[in-house]
Parts: C-alpha cells; structure tokens; sequence
C-alpha cells in the first residue's frame, strides 16, 4: 500500500496499525528468545516464557485483525491477510509444539517465526 500524499488518511491509519502490529509481533518474538533462555537459568523462566507466549499469539491475532482493516476499509492488498494468516498458523504449531515439550521443533521454528516476522517488518 502506497503511504504516498495522494493516500487516504485512512489508508494512512490502517497502514501505520498494521506497521505497529508487525512490529509488536516481532518484538514479543525476540522477548520469548531472551525469555527462553531465562527458562533454562532461571526459576522465573518458566513463568516468563509462558506469559510471553500469550502475549505473542495475542500479538499474532492483533496482526490478522491490522491486516483485514488495511485490506478491506483501507482498500489495501489482500497480501498481508494471507501473511497474518499464515504466521497466525505457524503461532498456533509453535504454542502447540511448547505445550507438547517438543524443543527439537520448537526452537528452530521460533528461530523461523523471528525471521519471518523481521521481513515483514522490514518490508512493510
């Protein structure tokens, strides 16, 4: 989406929302990095990596919701659903591998989410 001076206010809006959201999920991401590695020196980790991972699927979620209102009311690529969508799915294995104690997929997946979402950000 183009944040050009011909762009909507309103495009503008919900391109800086779904900017921020990326942003935030790439940021929860790195926490749960730093926090897995409290989990493994720290009693506190368990509790922190836990908390964290709520935090990041809430984070992943709040990126769906950015990029259906820059795509719908903003006028916007339908792209960044089909991202949002697919990191959504990539958070829900991750969750779901932790929960299973499955760190043989879980850590390099994580590593992948990080990636992922760094280009995303970057991109946008």
């Amino acid at each position: 989406m183009a944040t050009d001076a011909t762009a909507t206010p309103t495009a503008q809006r919900t391109s800086s929302f779904l900017r921020t959201a990326i942003a935030l999920q790439t940021l929860t991401i790195f926490l749960q990095a730093v926090s897995a590695g409290l989990l493994l020196t720290s009693s506190y980790g368990e509790t922190l990596h836990s908390i964290g991972a709520r935090v990041m699927y809430a984070a992943s979620m709040l990126y769906v919701l950015a990029a259906v209102l820059a795509w719908k009311p903003g006028g916007g690529s339908l792209r960044p659903v089909w991202h949002a969508t697919g990191f959504l799915t990539l958070a829900s294995l991750q969750v779901a591998l932790g929960i299973a104690h499955v760190p043989s997929v879980h850590l390099p997946l994580g590593v992948l989410m990080f990636g992922l979402s760094l280009v995303a950000l970057v991109r946008r």
